[in-house]
């Protein structure tokens, strides 16, 4: 005994066996390979909020389906707060069993078996915003629920996080889904308080970069303690982060509030500036009760096409004049979207000489000189071929409006190949 003794100590004062972090090391990476462009789906937060059960689901499921919008590109159906009950005795997380009587499980099937992938929501502290059992202290059992359940998709939220750090949080989860094995899409919804984009790329897939979206074209809703946003007032937040986005890596700037009581104009201008800015695309109206105008506006193959663009480059503000400003976003194969955006309550004229001077964006390192090349051009909200570059630009924005235009080299600037989504996600 007193060898054995003496032999764990000399182990110990060594280092070599009992040496702390020796015997189990994390993995904080997130999985590669996942959102390699925007995430598209649905999410159940804006519309319903609190009101969520499995037939809900499931009808929202049908109806992505039948409607053509998995055929779009949507692909996951994300369950937001409130779907939780209690944890059981062993501390393992239970749905609702009034809303979900059918267990996660069976639900997440049903999903699967109509082609699209399914998420669900979490928050890091000990409680979500709406008050369910957080994951605090519990985030490797919850992944190894998750995996169970056959989760595709997780959104990890920023509630009663008293004390804690947002990376390491962050970190923690993202090690608990490495250890459960099961590849997950990790959403972090920070808010943007502890800048996530400076170190949310190697653990997570997107990250919020602002507080609540709000359904509003341009005001700031006031909570008391805490502030939602509208589609302007989130917009101007993305300042400064384009450098942060790329491939398996995007910021976030809150769901779509597309068909939730906005103007056709004005849910156009949202959903065009979302794309401008590799934006995820995760619905947050009612599916199964959308306007033909609705569905036109989420499912225009262009403008879907802009947003999943495989380049990965988040758009930028090129100029500003009066009320309009304009954007560009560089595309693969040597393409360029042109946005005019109108935020005046007026129509406004538009004019762009496109041989004037040649733009370049440092960050992709790419051109667009049409002095030297001549680009077809493309409407994508009237779905029309619009001369080419020899010729300067004019046209009016309506209010709270946009005109997007794709610039390309090819028989037209749009190819049909291009509205197939292949996101890897």
């Amino acid at each position: 005994m007193k060898k054995l003794i003496l032999l764990l100590a000399s182990l110990m004062a060594s280092g070599s066996a009992f040496s702390q972090g020796n015997n189990y090391k994390q993995n904080y990476q997130k999985y590669e390979g996942l959102a390699l462009t925007p995430p598209m789906g649905w999410n159940s937060w804006n519309k319903f909020a609190c009101n969520v059960d499995e037939n809900l689901i499931k009808q929202v499921a049908d109806a992505l389906v039948s409607s053509g919008m998995k055929d779009a590109g949507y692909t996951y159906i994300n369950i937001d707060d409130c779907w939780h009950g209690e944890r059981d005795a062993q501390g393992f997380i239970q749905p609702d069993a009034k809303r979900f009587p059918s267990g996660m499980k069976a639900l997440a099937d049903y999903v699967h078996a109509k082609g699209l992938k399914f998420g669900v929501y979490s928050d890091a502290g000990s409680q979500t915003c709406g008050g369910r059992p957080g994951s605090r202290g519990y985030e490797f059992q919850d992944a190894l629920t998750y995996a169970s359940w056959g989760v595709d998709y997780l959104k990890y939220d920023w509630c009663n996080t008293e004390g804690l750090k947002a990376e390491g949080a962050y970190k923690t989860i993202t090690a608990a889904l490495r250890r459960a094995g099961r590849p997950v899409v990790l959403s972090i919804c920070e808010w943007g308080n502890d800048k996530p984009w400076t170190w949310g790329q190697s653990v997570g897939h997107l990250w919020r970069t602002t507080g609540d979206i709000y359904n509003c074209f341009d005001c700031v809703k006031d909570h008391g303690s805490w502030k939602s946003f509208g589609v302007m007032a989130i917009l101007d937040k993305q300042e400064g982060l384009r450098q942060y986005a790329g491939p398996g890596h995007w910021n976030d700037p809150d769901m779509l509030e597309v068909g939730n009581g906005m103007p056709a104009n004005e849910d156009r201008a949202h959903f065009t500036m979302w794309a401008m800015i590799a934006a995820p695309l995760i619905l947050g109206n009612d599916v199964r009760k959308m306007s033909p105008q609705t569905k036109d506006i989420l499912t225009n193959p262009e403008a879907i096409a802009v947003n999943q663009d495989r380049l990965g480059v988040q758009g930028f503000r090129h100029a500003v004049k009066d009320s309009v400003e304009t954007w560009l976003k560089p595309l693969a194969d040597g393409k360029w979207a042109v946005t005019f955006l109108n935020r005046s309550k007026r129509p406004q004229p538009v004019a762009f000489d496109w041989k004037a001077k040649p733009i370049v964006d440092e960050l992709s390192k790419t051109e667009l000189n049409a002095a030297k090349t001549t680009y077809k051009v493309r409407n994508v909200w009237t779905r029309k071929d619009v001369g080419t570059t020899k010729k300067a630009f004019a046209g009016t924005v309506p209010a709270h409006d946009v005109i997007l235009l794709v610039l390309g080299t090819g028989e037209s600037a749009y190819s049909k190949k291009e509205s197939r989504v292949s996101s890897g996600q």
